[in-house]
């Protein structure tokens, strides 16, 4: 992890720069305290923001990586000022809630990660995976991987599936994949945060599941890529749609979502068609909801919580993420989320003018 930390202390402390030279004083309020949990695997880009955050008028943000569920779960509750999310609410989910809204932060990419003996560059396709993942191929010399990597030397050994134990939006992301490139899967074990895996080991957040593979030989398991490079672990080149075999990076990443965003924003870009696409890419949100006076939060909290989505909609920080291993937001969606901002009311009066 000593490489995550290197990366975000070097950029707190650049952005803290920007942030002195370019930001106005302090309004004069007292500074406020927000709290958030959720998602862990856009935690190393959020570690960075609300850092630097703290620099400009004083607000502090604390956020706990606890999974996605147990994000949502926490706004549900009401107990929290906002959620961070890789799966987008259902239809189901947001009608047991009062209405919210989805501000998407970053894009990122699922990874595959392993960790074999003189192996440099693995590829796979999707349907392999998601056999290997339904325990349909089970050795690391199977023919399937064979054919797809005929020069490497693939022992034959047994594969490990390393999966999350948590509520994750990674996982949805990463059976939303599945789900629609292999129809075994769909019909079995379909798409969600919280999925039946029926082989393989369980570790907790994107943190946890890099840190079994780094340690335990033969493993392979779905990660942040952020994690995966952190502890310098390798991870497999993906065959897309267009039969390109594609690793994330800011540019692939950001390919994957070249086709139309709704309005609420909440849309999944897994298995893009278009060239040169990453195929398990991902948006990632903070949640909020759209009426923000709630269990005793006061009007400056809620200014305070849309300041901070602002800022990170703002090119300043959006600029930042392919040095943290993400991707910077389309303009559509940046556009459709300082819309979506202006319907946040507090007592029923809109916030933002």
């Amino acid at each position: 992890m000593k490489k995550i930390f290197f990366t975000i202390m070097t950029l707190v402390v650049s952005l803290a720069m920007i942030s002195c030279n370019n930001t106005t004083t302090n309004t004069g309020r007292k500074a406020q305290k927000l709290s958030g949990a959720g998602a862990t695997f856009p935690l190393p880009f959020y570690n960075v923001v609300f850092e630097n955050f703290a620099q400009v008028n004083g607000d502090k943000v604390a956020y706990g990586g606890i999974g996605s569920g147990g994000g949502v779960r926490n706004l549900k509750d009401k107990i929290v000022d906002f959620a961070g999310s890789d799966a987008f609410l259902s239809d189901k989910e947001m009608a047991e809630m009062p209405a919210v809204i989805h501000i998407p932060t970053c894009m990122g990419a699922v990874v595959l990660a392993y960790n074999l003996e003189n192996v440099k560059d693995l590829k796979l396709d999707g349907e392999l995976i998601a056999d290997i993942f339904a325990g349909k191929v089970t050795k690391w010399n199977d023919e399937r991987i064979v054919a797809l990597n005929p020069e490497a030397k693939l022992p034959n050994q047994t594969i490990i599936p390393v999966f999350r134990s948590d509520g994750s939006g990674t996982t949805f992301v990463f059976t939303d994949y599945l789900s629609k490139v292999s129809s075994n899967w769909a019909e079995k074990y379909g798409e969600g945060k919280s999925i039946s895996f029926p082989i393989g080991q369980a570790a907790k957040g994107n943190p946890g599941v890099a840190g079994v593979i780094s340690q335990t030989k033969n493993t392979l398991g779905y990660v942040g890529s952020e994690y995966a490079f952190a502890q310098k672990i390798p991870y497999a080149s993906i065959r897309n749609k267009q039969g390109e075999f594609i690793k994330p990076s800011s540019e692939s990443i950001s390919k994957a979502a070249a086709g139309e965003i709704p309005t609420d924003t909440r849309t999944s870009i897994t298995n893009s068609d278009a060239l040169g696409a990453y195929p398990i890419s991902c948006f990632t949100w903070i949640i909020i909801y759209k009426e923000q006076h709630y269990a005793d939060r006061s009007k400056e909290q809620a200014e305070v919580t849309l300041d901070l989505l602002q800022y990170i909609l703002s090119d300043t920080i959006q600029n930042i993420t392919p040095k943290v291993h993400y991707a910077p937001l389309p303009l559509k969606a940046k556009e459709l989320s300082i819309k979506n901002l202006k319907s946040v009311t507090f007592d029923g009066v809109q916030i933002l003018k």
